[in-house]
């Protein structure tokens, strides 16, 4: 069976259940670690942009600097040409892109930016070697990604589990890495970085309300996106196993005591 491209294989899609999740990202709660690194003025790079909350958030702490963004699938852009235009930020311009060959001159920008990107690659090495190459000397790349293996909850559930085991699954056979976030600095080093300052953070859903959203979105992630359509079609479960992960996601939910931890690693490096 053949694999999706690296510029077509995204798992999850941009089904309404994954778009929801993009929209909640902010600069506080996924790029904390980037945010003492920007100031006005800088030119700033962000790849995998999405809908564009992320994005908009980095331009308002760079502007007037101008900021470029870019995402392989053309569909998403103009939700996140609407984000900007809503904000007034009038110094973005959007494009598609393919990560592996940024079609920007060396040097192009001060910060380049990707928010689980690295992970969804088959290449992520020649990726970070790419940000590298259109990074300006004293410049910073920034990569954030999360690490699957690594995710805790509570109460204990063999439903999650097993959807844990199968996404990890769906992602590695359509050339993706799910444990992206332990292997960033590994990567960093290979595409030729010496300067790295490697951390990690996490989202932790623990309250009623973090617990209802966060159930709920993967509950039907887990049944109607493209992950699932990658699922069932390269064998990994069937649509009776998917819609049992996505009740042990809506169990997890409804427990007063459920906590869910994702981990991330984050580096900032420098050319």
């Amino acid at each position: 069976m053949s694999h999706p491209t690296p510029e077509t294989g995204y798992v999850h899609g941009h089904h309404d259940s994954v778009l929801r999740s993009h929209r909640w990202r902010t600069a506080e709660n996924s790029a904390a670690y980037l945010l003492p690194e920007l100031r006005p003025r800088l030119a700033l790079l962000d790849i995998g942009c999405g809908p564009g909350t992320l994005t908009a958030d980095l331009a308002e702490r760079v502007a007037p600097g101008p900021v470029t963004a870019v995402d392989h699938a053309p569909g998403i852009l103009p939700a996140a040409r609407a984000e900007a235009a809503a904000r007034g930020l009038t110094r973005v311009r959007f494009a598609t892109a393919d990560a592996h060959a940024l079609d920007f001159a060396d040097d192009s920008f001060d910060v380049v930016h990707a928010h689980q990107v690295l992970q969804h690659l088959a290449d992520p090495v020649g990726a970070l070697a790419e940000m590298r190459r259109v990074c300006r000397p004293g410049g910073v790349v920034a990569v954030r990604d999360a690490d699957y293996g690594g995710m805790t909850w509570f109460p204990e559930s063999r439903g999650l589990s097993t959807w844990r085991d199968r996404y990890r699954a769906v992602a590695a056979a359509s050339g993706g890495e799910p444990d992206a976030g332990r292997r960033l600095l590994s990567w960093a080093r290979a595409a030729g970085f010496s300067s790295i300052s490697a951390t990690a953070s996490v989202w932790c859903f623990a309250d009623e309300g973090d617990r209802a959203w966060w159930s709920g979105l993967w509950a039907e992630r887990t049944e109607a996106s493209t992950f699932a359509e990658l699922a069932t079609a390269g064998g990994h479960a069937s649509t009776a196993e998917l819609a049992e992960s996505a009740a042990a996601w809506r169990s997890w939910g409804a427990a007063g005591d459920g906590w869910f931890l994702v981990p991330h690693g984050e580096l900032l490096c420098r050319p």
